[in-house]
């Protein structure tokens, strides 16, 4: 049990102590991208000059990622413990709670949000992760009552409840999930894309191991000429409030980031990723 919870976090404690290294303050905002009022990613951040979102159908993943509902404009992203995060990298947070314990951090904001997408849709059987061990751990038999039993390194699945379709239980499930799974097993889950060019809501960027990362694609605009802006989410270390990411490399356009300006290397606030690090859930 301490063997996978440990590699569950060391890649982001390192990741802290890397962030405590600088300060990130409140940079400003642009009016014309940023409208205070909106209540959702898509209210919220209006696309760059020249740029639009692309029509999408009511049910897909990108529509569901825009109607994210945020907390009120200003809103400081918050700790497990209620402590306020000390670098100011976040434009928006979102309304997904945290929780009370230091879990839901790096890549456990990827699979909450993928997850809570899923759920939405009621495709219970889509939901289920991989934890460091190899053993997969599927949302429909934590909600058949099944619970997850872990001895060592050696994980089991017992009957211990009621059949449970609630959101109480599935956050419940999802804590267990953030316990024992990270950047390093979600990782070997997705599917590599080929050409940054191609990328979607949804999308994550990724390095799993020690130290990793991993970051959400929210949202996706493009101009005439077929080029891309995009938002990111993220959650870190400690645990703490999903949060829409500044680009401080572009404050014109932030916190949209321009695909061009991506050559090797794509720095965000407090991490920085290669190209070849975007990935994809698969269907």
């Amino acid at each position: 049990m301490i063997f996978l919870l440990l590699i569950s976090i060391v890649s982001c404690n390192e990741l802290e102590q890397q962030a405590i290294k600088h300060d990130i303050v409140d940079a400003p905002i642009n009016t014309n991208i940023v409208h205070k009022q909106g209540q959702t990613i898509a209210t919220r951040f209006a696309p760059p000059k020249g740029y639009t979102r692309q029509d999408v159908s009511t049910n897909t993943y990108t529509t569901f990622l825009r109607n994210i509902e945020l907390k009120p404009h200003g809103t400081l992203v918050q700790l497990y413990n209620g402590a306020e995060k000390h670098n100011k990298v976040a434009d928006a947070v979102l309304r997904f709670d945290v929780g009370k314990t230091d879990l839901q951090q790096c890549a456990d904001a990827v699979m909450r949000i993928r997850s809570e997408y899923l759920f939405s849709q009621k495709k219970y059987d889509a939901i289920h992760f991989n934890f460091t061990n190899g053993f997969r751990a599927d949302y429909k038999r934590w909600q058949n009552g099944e619970r997850i039993s872990v001895k060592g390194n050696t994980c089991s699945w017992i009957k211990k409840a009621k059949p449970d379709s609630s959101h109480e239980t599935f956050r419940n499930y999802l804590d267990v999930v953030y316990s024992y799974a990270g950047s390093l097993s979600l990782s070997k889950e997705l599917q590599f894309v080929d050409d940054i060019k191609s990328i979607e809501a949804g999308d994550v960027f990724i390095i799993g191991g020690s130290p990793g990362h991993a970051v959400t694609v929210m949202d996706i605009a493009v101009n005439k000429a077929g080029e891309k802006v995009f938002l990111l989410s993220q959650s870190y270390m400690p645990a703490q409030d999903i949060h829409v990411l500044k680009n401080l490399n572009d404050l014109n356009i932030s916190p949209w980031y321009k695909v061009e300006d991506i050559n090797d290397v794509l720095e965000t606030p407090e991490y920085t990723f290669k190209p070849n690090n975007l990935m994809r859930f698969k269907d």
